[in-house]
């Protein structure tokens, strides 16, 4: 009479079970999946001018990666390249703001090495027509106004008691710093982490949307202000630390003039995967309220940067998708562009830094709209709604998501390119069981190994005695 298998070899079978379940199906996700090329999507509509790109890139050991390169890229109506700009070959280097200039020449921001240079670029001759150079190592943004004025949004990564990240006017005339708002002269110590954290406000976009106002994005404390550059008040703010139903350390908002000059911010919800417009309800400057009248979301990844068109279109960088979309009010994506690495900024040449285009309201279009059309990565696509579902009746679910979607937004930067995210998560889980197993089975199996070890060296020393 055969018996009946034991309880362990039930557990082994039921964990090798596992193991192999979760490499089949990293497999078929991986065999499903395109790894990111430059390459067009859908174009349902035609632009009316090029589209500049800047990827951010990544890079290791002081070298940009072939895989994830940073560079510019413009595309012409029919999604065909211009040309490419790439940063220095054998140097680290990011890509971030890019801004079209009146002259038809592009403001670039590249920091570089623990610099950040900022430059004039002729799309013409490939060439530089100024430089100039800031020593903070990861300025994200950087405005040209009033001819010989440069606008900077400040992060410094102190690690002091004290901090200086700060939005500074710099006159390339002069050659000096002429006007500085500083953040700890404004916020509390105890914001965000607190104010002796490395990266304390990371503010990571700055706009003059009128003359003398100046439209900051605090990325840590999830809001968007307005700084008046003659009183150095706050003269406008969105969000408030820690509210991440409003924002979550947001991306490139851009200002709006609504009906009768009604204050409207659209502004990509970077860590909450969505982009969001919000109108001022009313009230005295510093005070009144905020409405949301639009919600984008649905298959988002970590979105950094969202434009009204004058079409009423919005031009939107899906950063970890490494895309640019336009997307009509209804949530349709009628354009599309595929630019790795980690995609961060996109304009479209023709309307300026600022296309200023028609608010929600003002196309009677608001509420909240799901993303469809074109491509992206849809190997699968139950898989996360499979994981949401896992979630939501654990004991801590909103603790377990905001841990998912943070894990979204950093798993690309770890994954090799041609893994998908998902194949990527099973795959380590499946690893993490392994592992698990293996320690379990040593713990289990420690007196055999201990006896196996002890006649192995007995033996050892048995032969080299007989020598």
């Amino acid at each position: 009479m055969v018996g009946l298998p034991s309880r362990r070899w039930l557990v082994r079978g039921l964990l090798g079970v596992v193991v192999l379940s979760l490499v089949l199906l990293s497999g078929v996700l991986t065999l499903s999946y395109d790894e990111p090329t430059f390459k067009r999507g859908v174009t349902s509509t035609t632009p009316d001018s090029e589209t500049v790109i800047s990827s951010q890139g990544w890079h290791a050991q002081g070298m940009s990666l072939q895989s994830r390169p940073a560079r510019l890229v413009s595309v012409d109506e029919n999604g065909s390249v211009n040309w490419t700009h790439d940063g220095p070959d054998d140097r680290t280097n990011w890509f971030y703001d890019v801004d079209p200039l009146p002259n038809g020449n592009l403001l670039v921001v590249n920091p570089v090495r623990g610099t950040t240079i900022v430059y004039e670029f002729d799309p013409d001759s490939r060439e530089r027509v100024w430089t100039e150079r800031f020593d903070s190592p990861d300025i994200h943004d950087v405005d040209l106004i009033n001819g010989d004025e440069l606008l900077v949004a400040g992060i410094n990564y102190d690690t002091g008691s004290t901090s200086n990240d700060s939005v500074f006017v710099y006159n390339r005339t002069t050659e000096n710093v002429t006007w500085e708002w500083q953040f700890k002269n404004h916020y509390p110590a105890t914001a965000d982490d607190g104010i002796g954290t490395k990266d304390w406000t990371h503010v990571n976009d700055v706009d003059e949307f009128r003359e003398g106002e100046f439209l900051v994005s605090v990325r840590n404390m999830d809001q968007v202000i307005a700084v008046n550059r003659s009183t150095k008040e706050i003269d406008l703010r969105l969000g408030s630390d820690d509210d991440h139903a409003v924002m979550f350390e947001q991306h490139n908002p851009t200002y709006l003039d609504g009906t009768n000059g009604t204050p409207t911010i659209l502004v990509a919800d970077s860590e909450n995967d969505r982009i969001v417009e919000y109108v001022r309800t009313g009230g005295p400057p510093g005070n009144g309220s905020w409405k949301r009248t639009w919600t984008l979301s649905g298959g988002l990844n970590w979105p950094r940067d969202a434009d009204r068109l004058p079409n009423g279109n919005t031009l939107v960088v899906d950063s970890m998708n490494h895309r640019v979309i336009e997307v009509t009010p209804a949530g349709e994506i009628v354009w599309e562009m595929h630019a790795p690495w980690a995609t961060y900024d996109a304009e479209r040449v023709a309307h300026g830094d600022e296309p200023n285009g028609p608010t929600i309201r003002e196309q009677n279009a608001t509420g909240a709209v799901t993303l469809h059309g074109g491509s992206r990565e849809t190997a699968l696509p139950s898989i996360p709604r499979v994981v949401d579902g896992v979630v939501s009746t654990t004991p801590l679910p909103g603790e377990l998501t905001e841990l998912a979607v943070r894990w979204k937004h950093v798993a690309p930067w770890l994954k090799p390119t041609w893994l998908p995210t998902w194949a990527f998560t099973v795959l380590g889980v499946g690893l993490l069981v392994s592992l698990v197993w293996a320690v379990g089975e040593g713990v289990y199996q420690r007196r055999r190994i201990h006896r196996r070890l002890a006649r192995t060296v007995g033996g050892v020393r048995d032969g080299l005695k007989r020598q």
